[in-house]
């Protein structure tokens, strides 16, 4: 396992929500924090049944206490998955994106269970969480596997960010990073690259040099990681549901290049939560580069 090259924040924060459905994803928190060497900090939030104004204690203390009994078989199930540092619980009265974008500060990640492909509820917190923190988010999906990681990068400010994520991933899971460029799109290139569409030859070699650009800072850090590039002429759309069948975690930023409104996800990383086969890990606007991490 390598170490990473930069300092962390001190935990990994988890959705918890008591089904067996969860349980996937609590293994993967268990593992990112193993991995990590971080704490792992478990969330339930509970729902308050009745109109806001109204109180009821009795009521209240059952919530409550069936919420503490939840979160004290969480950490004990993480414990029995390989759990090795600290294993925190929060308990809140609050929508759970809410209280996870509240709690935020203190997490390297965050890790939420998601439904099968195809099956994403809108507004689920798989979906919105990703659009209104400023932390990377894993929307866990089955329960991985040894496939490489795969990153989609775009011509945004968020490649970077993206590419650091996913060499990160691989480089504690030690396994292999492909990177894909997906260019045949007007959306997926800078405005100045247009023109290219005439000329496919032109369009290839000036999406690889932006590849070659974003990568080569990390492959510097991060020597031992194994990695591919492959810009490819098609859409991104498709070259990344591809690519992610054979993947067991897919990394991509929150938005591209299409100047979406910022509380919105972007249209290629909300496709990827609903329809990757794999976890999905949603990386912000860059925090740090290659040149600059410490």
């Amino acid at each position: 396992m390598a170490a990473l090259t930069r300092a962390q924040r001190s935990n990994v924060l988890f959705g918890y929500d008591g089904t067996g459905e969860n349980d996937p994803a609590l293994r993967w928190a268990v593992e990112e924090a193993r991995l990590r060497g971080l704490d792992l900090l478990l969330c339930y939030c509970w729902h308050w049944p009745y109109p806001s104004g109204h109180v009821d204690a009795g009521v209240q203390a059952i919530f409550q206490r069936a919420g503490e009994n939840l979160l004290r078989k969480g950490a004990r199930r993480a414990r029995d998955l390989g759990a090795q540092g600290k294993v925190r619980t929060l308990l809140r009265r609050e929508p759970a994106c809410d209280t996870l974008v509240h709690e935020s500060d203190d997490a390297e990640l965050i890790v939420v269970g998601s439904h099968e492909r195809h099956r994403l509820p809108v507004g689920s917190t798989a979906m919105e969480l990703p659009a209104r923190t400023r932390r990377p988010v894993v929307a866990v999906r089955g329960g991985g596997g040894r496939g490489p990681v795969v990153a989609g990068v775009d011509a945004s400010e968020c490649a970077d960010a993206t590419v650091g994520f996913a060499i990160e991933e691989a480089a504690l899971r030690e396994c292999d990073l492909r990177v894909v460029h997906g260019a045949w799109e007007p959306g997926a290139v800078p405005e100045s690259d247009l023109p290219l569409f005439a000329d496919k030859a032109e369009l290839f070699q000036a999406r690889a040099a932006m590849l070659e650009r974003v990568v080569h800072p990390w492959q510097r850090r991060y020597p031992k990681v194994h990695v591919d590039v492959s810009p490819l002429l098609e859409r991104p759309r498709e070259a990344l549901l591809d690519a992610a069948e054979r993947a067991d975690l897919l990394v991509v930023g929150d938005r591209g290049t299409g100047g979406l409104d910022p509380l919105l996800l972007g249209a290629t990383s909300s496709a990827m939560l609903h329809h990757a086969p794999c976890s999905v890990a949603i990386v912000p606007a860059p925090r740090h580069t290659a040149q600059s991490a410490t």
